[in-house]
């Protein structure tokens, strides 16, 4: 780090989602995180939901100010974007990065029991993509989200 760079943190990365409810559904229920902020911008036909994962105790502030500083101040937040309409569809119109042509490969959440929690995925009905015995790395399991986004499942003291 330099000092012209102190202070720099990666704060969220975006996934372009087809439909709202689904995704909103699967990363709040499914993965625990919290809706912390969302804008909707009429002219342009589209919503940003940022979610993130609260500390215990950790409140959102409900003045806009105060949200914002919150939510763009901090580290590991993920925006979904939704392009007004695209529910409708059907199929998703988006690409997951991991057919060709590859690109984006995936996000990654730790937790802290992975038998537990691919456990709890399967009950869920949750889709995997590789489960936590399958293939040559047994401490890691990939799901997929509602448009096929895969998400790693790590523990950190396994790895």
């Amino acid at each position: 780090m330099t000092q012209e760079t102190k202070g720099y943190k990666l704060n969220h990365t975006m996934l372009r989602i087809k439909d709202p409810k689904a995704s909103m559904n699967f990363y709040q229920e499914v993965l625990g995180m919290k809706l912390i902020k969302k804008l909707d911008f009429d002219q342009w036909c589209f919503s940003l939901y940022f979610l993130a994962y609260l500390n215990e105790g950790e409140e959102v502030p409900k003045d806009m100010k105060e949200n914002s500083k919150f939510t763009f101040g901090r580290d590991s937040v993920l925006e979904l974007t939704h392009n007004w309409g695209t529910e409708k569809e059907d199929a998703s119109p988006y690409h997951d990065g991991n057919k060709d042509p590859q690109g984006f490969g995936h996000i990654c959440v730790s937790v802290p029991n992975i038998d537990a929690a691919c456990e709890r995925f399967e009950k869920l009905d949750v889709e995997f993509q590789k489960k936590l015995n399958e293939g040559g790395m047994k401490n890691i399991a990939f799901i997929k989200d509602p448009d096929g986004y895969w998400i790693e499942i790590v523990q950190p003291d396994l790895m």
